[in-house]
């Protein structure tokens, strides 16, 4: 056997090996009935790894355990399986089927999570939709992605309203329309039968922060490996519960709901986030798990800052974060107040995971990115497409089982040689920690210096009475541009505007220090918590 060959049989097996292990040890693989392993076998045989095999699966291995818990009340996966049937076959009676897309207007709740599930069952591709689109953006974004239909909550009724004729809309948290879930459910077309594919359709929009959002194609991972790469980095385990706050729409809350369904876990929904109400589910649901976005663990501590929350020490085993970077000492906050228990995962809608910091990375410092996951390489390029040493800033790319497939529009991200640009640049330091520079496009070039917004950023938000800030550049006509700083700070020990400018210039380069600093009562933010930049203007 050629020795190349060899290598590659040997890595192959190695991964397996991998696999299995932390798989049994998350708990979801293990002893089961004869019978319900030679079920489980042949649905991953005929359907893979989708949405759809996997709630047939949950259906399979736990029948009469709790899978969705929202205002509504609670379903078993084996409601759930049989409840997703059904609206898959109504789908397929509404003349729906491969090649047809559905796009999704929910917050978080059941009726999102069943339209996702059935139209993985229906073969019909799934477009989750921004619960912050104005009318007109909606109007867009379905017109451009060719949606069929769309499913939507109750609240959303005026904004589909200027939807073509064409596209049939469906009521999701209630019965009182012409068409609904609920009564798409309760009238099943059993002579349809749901297609087993291999292979699931999502489109997930892109955060949209410095433009349009742009569709991004993805399709169900090929076997286990990314979801074991994940597990080995985040302890979770079979049968948890799982507060997901992150929104159901965004890359981050969707990826959770699926490893929720892996796991055989109980999801808790409660619709808009709030921080009390939030706290309150993991407390009575003694939850083990919340999924959240930055932003999300900054309002919970200054709610608990003004009004102690009530959590039991221990309740919070895993609290896990996406979406935006952790400003400032937001982690060591997090984990002085609840515990050790923060993992913050960066990654992107277009290249899926990167890398995870866990506890003990976030202690050793607050900003890192954390270290890849088994699975995922990662290569700092300069601009000539060559590797940076550990240290020196560059672009980051990522190769992983999870990249998307390109824009639904036909555009795409860098790639070179199988690794697909992230569009963030950053650094490893001596002992293989990543951290996150800033993004390739917001480089500012001030008196012939180049600075990055996010350093800036973070060395403001570690100020005593800063709450958050976010930092652009402007026109300048001595410098060409110039750092201006947007500062939200607690009023009872807000520091002003030449302190601010101080402060940066003692921890950094004093060409960083901003030019002018605003102070404002909140920062403007997509739902998924990013800041939208291009509102804040001086």
């Amino acid at each position: 056997m050629p020795l190349a060959l060899l290598d590659r049989v040997r890595g192959d097996v190695a991964d397996r090996v991998f696999e299995v292990g932390v798989l049994r040890r998350a708990g979801i693989l293990g002893p089961s009935r004869p019978d319900r392993t030679v079920r489980v076998l042949k649905e991953l045989a005929t359907g893979g790894t989708t949405p759809a095999a996997a709630i047939r699966i949950a259906a399979i291995k736990y029948p009469d355990s709790e899978f969705i818990v929202d205002p509504r009340g609670a379903l078993t996966f084996a409601e759930v399986d049989r409840r997703t049937d059904s609206l898959a076959a109504s789908f397929q009676q509404m003349g729906l089927g491969e090649g047809d897309s559905i796009a999704i207007m929910c917050r978080n709740h059941r009726g999102f999570i069943e339209a996702m599930l059935a139209a993985s069952k229906a073969g019909v591709a799934a477009i989750f939709l921004n619960t912050m689109f104005s009318g007109p953006q909606l109007v867009e974004v379905v017109s451009s992605e060719g949606a069929s239909a769309v499913v939507h909550d109750a609240e959303f009724a005026d904004l589909i309203a200027g939807l073509p004729d064409h596209v049939v809309t469906i009521l999701a948290d209630g019965p009182d329309a012409e068409r609904s879930l609920d009564l798409m459910i309760a009238d099943p077309y059993s002579d349809l039968v749901a297609p087993r594919s291999k292979n699931t359709r999502f489109i997930i929009l892109t955060s949209g922060t410095t433009g349009t959002p742009k569709g991004a194609r993805r399709s169900s991972p090929k076997g286990l490996g990314p979801i074991a790469g994940l597990l080995d980095r985040i302890p979770h385990r079979s049968g948890e519960t799982m507060v997901v706050a992150a929104p159901l729409f965004h890359s981050w809350g969707f990826v959770n709901a699926i490893l929720g369904l892996t796991l055989g876990a109980r999801l808790v929904l409660d619709g808009r986030f709030d921080p009390a109400r939030t706290m309150e589910l993991v407390e009575s649901h003694r939850a083990e798990v919340l999924v959240a976005v930055p932003v999300m663990l900054q309002r919970i501590l200054e709610f608990d800052r003004d009004s102690r929350l009530d959590v039991s020490p221990g309740v919070l085993e895993i609290t896990t974060l996406s979406g935006s970077a952790l400003p400032g000492d937001l982690a060591t906050r997090w984990m002085d107040r609840f515990g050790d228990n923060l993992y913050s995962l960066y990654g992107s809608t277009e290249v899926a995971f990167v890398s995870i910091a866990g506890p003990d990375e976030l202690r050793h410092d607050p900003s890192t990115a954390g270290r890849p996951p088994r699975g995922t390489d990662v290569r700092l390029l300069d601009d000539h497409s060559d590797e940076v040493p550990p240290g020196s800033t560059g672009r980051i790319f990522v190769r992983t089982g999870m990249a998307f497939e390109g824009y639904t529009g036909g555009a795409d991200k860098e790639r070179i040689d199988g690794f697909v640009s992230s569009g963030d640049v950053g650094h490893f330091d001596g002992e293989g920690l990543l951290f996150v520079d800033g993004r390739d496009d917001e480089m500012i070039v001030s008196g012939g210096e180049n600075v990055f917004p996010a350093e800036v950023e973070d060395a403001i938000a570690r100020m005593e009475g800063v709450i958050e800030v976010a930092v652009i550049g402007a026109e300048d006509e001595k410098f060409g541009q110039a750092l201006v700083a947007w500062v939200v700070v607690d009023g009872n020990s807000a520091p002003d505007e030449a302190e601010v400018r101080a402060h940066v210039k003692e921890n950094l380069a004093s060409f960083k220090a901003p030019r002018d600093v605003f102070f404002i009562d909140r920062l403007p933010r997509n739902a998924t918590g990013k800041v939208l930049k291009r509102e804040l203007n001086p």
